[in-house]
């Protein structure tokens, strides 16, 4: 079951509304920028937990990122290996 709906009025530039109603498609204009807020909702939510981290903890440096990319690589390469593995076993 959906949640429910309820019809809002907004206003935005005429070439943003008339790119958001053709990448829209069969799902309308409404899905396409209701899917849009909830997307920006997340990213706001998401600053809002770093930045409390970050006050936390300190500001994540550039090492930090490096440092977490490479574990995700590795970690991708690692399931990739095994997913291959559970293949061939099959």
């Amino acid at each position: 079951m959906s949640e429910p709906t309820r019809k809002y009025s907004i206003s935005m530039p005429q070439d943003v509304a008339e790119a958001a109603r053709a990448r829209g498609g069969p799902s309308g204009l409404s899905a396409y920028v209701a899917a849009a807020v909830a997307r920006q909702i997340e990213r706001d939510n998401l600053n809002e937990l770093i930045a409390v981290a970050e006050a936390e903890h300190g500001p994540v440096t550039e090492e930090d990122i490096q440092a977490k990319r490479e574990q995700l690589r590795r970690a991708r390469e690692e399931q990739g290996t095994a997913a291959s593995g559970e293949a061939s076993a099959a």
